[in-house]
């Protein structure tokens, strides 16, 4: 069972690389499929690193993110999802308008959705992910002059925190475990995606 596993998670490998075409520059050079050309993200710019305002730009990930992954878990192709979210953007100014009220605050926001939104360069784990203009919903809380968070939408890889290098749902518990074991868990889980993606494509 263990060889079937292995031989479905690098067949899996292959056909995503194949598939997408893209692949994330390792710090020794190495290379390693994470997040495909053709993707979609979500980027949230805190108004500062006051301890408030890092605390909105959370409450607004975690109602943005539940809302739209359950809006993108069964599509298949990114037209599909790009439409998807051209239609619905304002239900999501919708719930960041909500989830401020709530919290009490008066912070002004704007939510885009663009081609080209400006990534500054990350490090996850030992992989490199490049600054540039991508795809994605952009949530500025007042000037956006905070720490960010970004993940990727479609493909649902929403459960990694590429901002920082950690599983969102789980991102207190992994700070308090060993760098080594972190990246263990990161590992297992980009190949159970792989491994639901290529069910999704086969069944």
């Amino acid at each position: 069972m263990k060889n079937v596993m292995i031989i479905l998670i690098l067949s899996t490998v292959c056909w995503t690389t194949l598939m997408f075409g893209a692949t994330e520059e390792k710090a020794d050079g190495a290379e390693y499929q994470v997040i495909p050309d053709e993707a979609i993200r979500l980027r949230i710019l805190a108004d500062n690193n006051d301890p408030n305002a890092q605390q909105l730009k959370r409450e607004v990930r975690d109602e943005v993110n539940a809302e739209i992954t359950k809006w993108v878990e069964s599509l298949t192709s990114i037209e599909a999802a790009r439409t998807l979210i051209q239609q619905r953007i304002d239900e999501i100014d919708e719930i960041v308008e909500e989830t401020i009220r709530r919290s009490g605050d008066e912070q002004t926001y704007t939510v885009d959705y663009d081609s080209q939104v400006q990534f500054p360069t990350k490090l996850y784990g030992s992989y490199v992910y490049p600054a540039g203009e991508y795809e994605a919903i952009l949530i500025t809380l007042g000037e956006g002059e905070g720490d960010n968070w970004w993940c990727v939408l479609f493909p649902p890889l929403c459960f990694l925190d590429f901002s920082n290098g950690t599983s969102v749902a789980e991102e207190e518990e992994e700070a308090e475990k060993p760098v080594d074991e972190v990246e263990e868990d990161e590992e297992e889980q980009v190949e159970f995606f792989l491994v639901k993606i290529w069910n999704k494509w086969i069944s």
